[in-house]
């Protein structure tokens, strides 16, 4: 069996979304659906100054385990990188990206696998607000 994961990783470096989208492209596919989550300035009602990753010793272990487990499910190459350390308002914090020979399955896929690492790779992150307050949350991007 072909192995479908084609890039994982969990980073303090600044991600890139088209090494992500290479990752996964081919002559063979039609479509390419690349989603980044980006640190957005507000949560709740509140504003949000910065955040801070950070990730189990093993996160990348599970990050792996869930890439592998949609691209067996799904057939198709994935690729996924997570950025840890403290990220400023517009920096991005996941790069996903899926290529399939049609775009339906290529962004359901994609909306499957940005879920499951969400829900499965202990990844936290401490929000930091404008008035001071912070507040930790089991999250991913």
């Amino acid at each position: 069996m072909t192995d479908h994961v084609r890039l994982t990783g969990i980073s303090e470096r600044p991600l890139d979304p088209d090494e992500v989208e290479r990752a996964v492209s081919g002559p063979e596919h039609g479509a390419v659906v690349v989603f980044t989550g980006k640190v957005r300035n507000h949560d709740g009602g509140q504003a949000v100054s910065a955040l801070e990753y950070s990730a189990h010793p093993q996160a990348e272990t599970f990050l792996r385990r869930v890439c592998a487990e949609v691209a067996a499910s799904a057939g198709l190459p994935v690729a996924a990188v997570h950025r840890v350390g403290s990220l400023t308002v517009g920096d991005l914090a996941i790069a996903v990206a899926v290529a399939a020979p049609h775009r339906a399955e290529a962004f359901t896929t994609c909306a499957e696998l940005v879920d499951r690492i969400k829900h499965e790779v202990p990844i936290w992150k401490r929000q930091l607000f404008a008035d001071g307050l912070s507040e930790w949350v089991n999250a991913c991007g």
